[in-house]
């Protein structure tokens, strides 16, 4: 069975119920959020009653709770070892462990971070340390850690970067991997031969380790290390290479979250963009389609 979804928004007033509520408007049964902004601190407590109706909701609904995902905020950059800068990110993160605790999601996407100012060497040992000092036994939640475009200075977009992370954290059940066909894509990795790639990633890593696929097309070349996201089909990736990741037997039991943009920056896509998914015939007057069906609402 195809596990889809999207990214879905996640406000004070519903909490995880209203992110169940959108998730269903768009005939997904699995969905990703952030458990407050990316790009702030700002964060509400948790309210255990609204997430007990989404549980209710969503075992009536037919989510799968294991397979939904919470995404680390932006802010957060452990190759960075500035010490205020690290030790806020350490903090930080802790604290989005704990609210994906109390919510009860075991899986927690996270960009590996940028080395800014020092060597990628050196930020990648700066990772490794915090997630050593974060993932402990009795943490309930796995983090994935995120395949990267190669923009500036990213840590973690080429598989072997990834590896030595996994390879230097000591508690390996903690941690997995996220793999973003638009990131991999940008980072020079050719999804038009899949089976290649995952060959590649079984060999380097082990495809028991990939616990998420974000699927969005790319507006860039391969290689171009940029990171910028395609609407399905309408990308340099292309709908049939997509739908070969979506589908892919390896892959069956991974849930893959759309983070595609809106359009025209206000109209979410996802409804119109999973049915063409599940129809599996490109549509390509999707985003036209949008467009109007918004003005003649």
């Amino acid at each position: 069975m195809l596990i889809i979804g999207s990214h879905v928004s996640f406000n004070k007033n519903n909490q995880l119920f209203g992110s169940a509520l959108e998730a269903l408007s768009y005939g997904s049964n699995t969905f990703m959020f952030y458990t407050g902004a990316p790009q702030n601190t700002i964060r509400y407590p948790i309210r255990d009653d609204l997430t007990k109706e989404a549980l209710v909701l969503m075992k009536e609904k037919g989510i799968d709770f294991s397979k939904v995902v919470v995404h680390a905020p932006y802010i957060i950059n452990l190759a960075n070892p500035d010490k205020e800068k690290y030790d806020f990110s350490l903090s930080f993160l802790k604290e989005e462990l704990k609210r994906c605790t109390s919510l009860g999601i075991n899986k927690l996407v996270l960009h590996p971070g940028s080395h800014v100012h020092v060597s990628k060497e050196e930020g990648i040992k700066s990772v490794i340390q915090g997630l050593n000092l974060l993932l402990k036994d009795d943490l309930p939640v796995q983090i994935l850690l995120e395949t990267m475009a190669g923009k500036g200075t990213e840590v973690g977009s080429t598989l072997e970067e990834i590896k030595e992370i996994i390879d230097g954290v000591q508690n390996k059940e903690k941690i997995g991997v996220c793999i973003d066909t638009c990131h991999l894509n940008d980072a020079g990795y050719d999804l038009s031969h899949l089976d290649a790639f995952l060959k590649k990633f079984d060999e380097t890593i082990g495809l028991s380790k990939i616990g998420c696929v974000h699927v969005n097309d790319s507006k860039n070349v391969r290689g171009s290390h940029k990171d910028r996201h395609e609407n399905i089909g309408f990308g340099t990736l292309g709908f049939d290479t997509l739908l070969k990741v979506l589908y892919h037997p390896l892959l069956e039991n991974v849930p893959k979250i759309l983070e595609t943009p809106y359009v025209d920056r206000l109209y979410p896509p996802y409804k119109e963009e999973i049915r063409m998914i599940r129809n599996k015939k490109f549509d390509e007057q999707l985003i036209e389609k949008i467009k109007n069906s918004q003005t003649n609402f």
